[in-house]
């Protein structure tokens, strides 16, 4: 894409799920590792997939981002059936047994399954699980602004009753939804950051955004950025630790899917979810086309698959992006509501998942340190 050129709406929509899926899918074999233990481990830039066999796999940041698209599509203008389409989804997901899960997100579904309400199942927590479903929400409503903050609030109360968890999240949607309105070469780092603070009570993501505001002014590097949030052994799952690092690394190159989600990846930490939010961000500003094709083609994944996510992208651009998406998104037969998902390879699927990250865990246990 060139600089003249303005990806559609169904470019970025589809982006915003396929952005996800590259930076959870690289970030994965590198989560919870320091920066130079995974590079030791597994290289610095290019990043490549490094799962299994030069291949990547996806893990619960995507299938939660691809979750949320779903009942946005069940209820695209409710936020109360919104949550409920999307507590029915977290339920079904739980019973299959994915490998990866946030406390807060188990302890959440649990209540869930025990016949707590949407909007009473959310445990007190700051993860950074919301924001993993927030670029989604943002890059969809993008055109309706004033329904982004109820429905982050309904997707974060599913999982998180911390105000820091909501106050995050809906600072990323925000961040996507202007991404989209935008375009890769039309974001402007100071405005957006002065609509992020009016949108913010906490003093502490307050401060933080301020760090990312003068960093990004200075032309500080993210390692700078992270050295100044005490971050230097990577960055961690607690949202205000996650959103200025995730917002920064977007800020520096929103139109550059390749650089932004490499500098959040080689911070380390929480690398899949990091990797995910910002692979969200910049998908949605620059597009799906602006996504290194080998970072596509190298993810091995069913039945949440590329190409079935390019297909839940096409609802979503009919659904959400205009008169210009409309329906010609749609492959013949499709529908504007939930796309269907072979649910039987799930469970078998998971369990070839869990073998290979415990290989992975096993394999880090050695040389070299």
């Amino acid at each position: 894409m060139d600089a003249t050129t303005r990806p559609d709406r169904l470019d970025q929509l589809t982006g915003v799920l396929l952005g996800t899926a590259v930076g959870d899918a690289l970030g994965l074999p590198r989560e919870g590792l320091t920066p130079w233990r995974a590079a030791r481990l597994y290289g610095t830039s290019p990043l490549r997939h490094r799962f299994v066999l030069g291949r990547g796999m996806v893990s619960d940041d995507a299938e939660h981002a691809c979750m949320t698209a779903q009942a946005l599509l069940a209820a695209p203008d409710d936020d109360a059936r919104f949550a409920r389409s999307l507590a029915m989804r977290l339920r079904g997901w739980f019973v299959a047994l994915p490998a990866a899960m946030g406390w807060a997100t188990l302890r959440a579904i649990v209540k869930l399954w025990l016949g707590f309400p949407a909007d009473r199942s959310g445990v007190f927590s700051a993860g950074n699980g919301p924001a993993m479903r927030a670029p989604v929400i943002g890059a969809c409503l993008a055109a309706t602004p004033a329904r982004i903050a109820p429905a982050v609030r309904a997707s974060t109360r599913l999982t998180h009753t911390d105000p820091r968890a909501e106050e995050g999240a809906l600072v990323i949607a925000l961040a996507a939804a202007h991404g989209v309105t935008r375009g890769p070469h039309g974001v402007d780092a100071p405005a957006l950051l002065d609509e992020l603070r009016r949108h913010v009570t906490g003093d502490e993501l307050r401060r933080a955004l301020d760090q990312v505001a003068d960093h990004l002014a200075r032309g500080a590097s993210a390692t700078d950025l992270v050295a100044a949030l005490g971050l230097e052994r990577g960055v961690t799952g607690y949202m205000l630790h996650t959103v200025p690092a995730a917002l920064f690394c977007w800020l520096q190159s929103p139109g550059d899917v390749a650089r932004s989600v490499e500098e959040i990846i080689l911070l380390g930490g929480d690398a899949d979810s990091t990797g995910a939010i910002v692979g969200g961000l910049a998908g949605a500003t620059a597009g799906a086309s602006a996504i290194p094709p080998a970072w596509l083609d190298g993810i091995c994944d069913y039945p949440r698959s590329i190409s079935w996510m390019r297909r839940l992208g096409a609802r979503l651009a009919a659904r959400f992006g205009g008169a210009s998406a409309a329906v010609s998104a749609l492959e013949p037969g499709d529908r504007l509501g939930p796309l269907p998902l072979f649910w039987p390879a799930i469970f078998p699927r998971n369990a070839v998942f869990l073998a290979l990250a415990l290989a992975h865990g096993f394999r880090r246990m050695f040389p070299p340190y």
